[in-house]
């Protein structure tokens, strides 16, 4: 029996709206494109200025493979975050690129990304391909989120039980924001929401005690919000300047 008009639209409609939805859960994984410059004068990595507020671990974290970010950087909030960015000129650049932590704010010639100097050479095929790269000095490019390591914290010097704790949160991935960070005691649940000073840098003047365990909010750009709890707590004997794995990736 032949199927009506209306029936073939509905049907129409119905494939459309399928292909939209195929479309919408993958392009978490779309390349958008855009440009990137480099540190003309940062000795091949970032910097140890930079205004996420990691200090000196901003040159040298993942490798020195940095960067610093324009509108990406979103009042501090685009801090910490990992992306994959590959330029686009066949003749010297490879298709894996590099992966790169931003660590600062900054742009130039209309780019979104000013690379460490050991970044921009990273996205070529070759050393003689990076020569030519870092000659031309602006390049055409693309990049998106890239989830490679747990998400890590790093203590500040200065935190002193209990008068102050601060840290930086390295390797943020996926598509949404951590937007808000709490601190708990992990043997009586007691939760204080931390203050964001600026860039990456979560900061409290009372910090509970004991073991720690964050939960840290993600917002996306369509109003979903949801907590995380990490795997791994800060130990109750955390010292200023250590690290700690998480044990956590945000894919979404």
């Amino acid at each position: 029996m032949a199927l009506s008009i209306q029936s073939l639209l509905i049907l129409f409609t119905t494939l459309l709206l399928k292909e939209t939805l195929v479309v919408a859960e993958t392009c978490s994984n779309c390349f958008t494109h855009s440009r990137a410059a480099y540190y003309p004068n940062s000795d091949e990595q970032g910097t140890d200025v930079g205004a996420c507020g990691f200090g000196s671990f901003g040159a040298t974290i993942n490798g020195g493979d940095v960067s610093a970010v324009s509108d990406l950087y979103r009042n501090g909030v685009g801090c910490g975050a990992c992306y994959q960015v590959r330029c686009t000129n066949s003749n010297y650049c490879s298709d894996k690129g590099v992966t790169v932590v931003i660590t600062d704010q900054g742009s130039s010639h209309d780019t979104d990304f000013i690379l460490s100097q050991r970044a921009f050479g990273r996205m070529a095929q070759t050393k003689d391909a990076a020569a030519s790269l870092l000659a031309l000095g602006v390049v055409d490019i693309e990049y998106r989120h890239y989830p490679k390591k747990n998400i890590t914290i790093k203590i500040d010097e200065n935190s002193n039980y209990p008068h102050y704790f601060a840290f930086v949160l390295w390797y943020q991935q996926g598509d949404k924001d951590i937007t808000a960070v709490q601190l708990c005691e992990t043997q009586n649940f007691v939760c204080k929401l931390l203050d964001r000073s600026h860039g990456a840098v979560w900061t409290t003047n009372s910090p509970p005690s004991g073991p720690l365990s964050l939960r840290m909010l993600l917002s996306g750009e369509d109003g979903d919000e949801s907590w995380i709890i990490p795997v791994n707590n800060i130990p109750e004997n955390w010292k200023g300047g250590e690290t700690y794995d998480t044990g956590v990736q945000i894919n979404v």
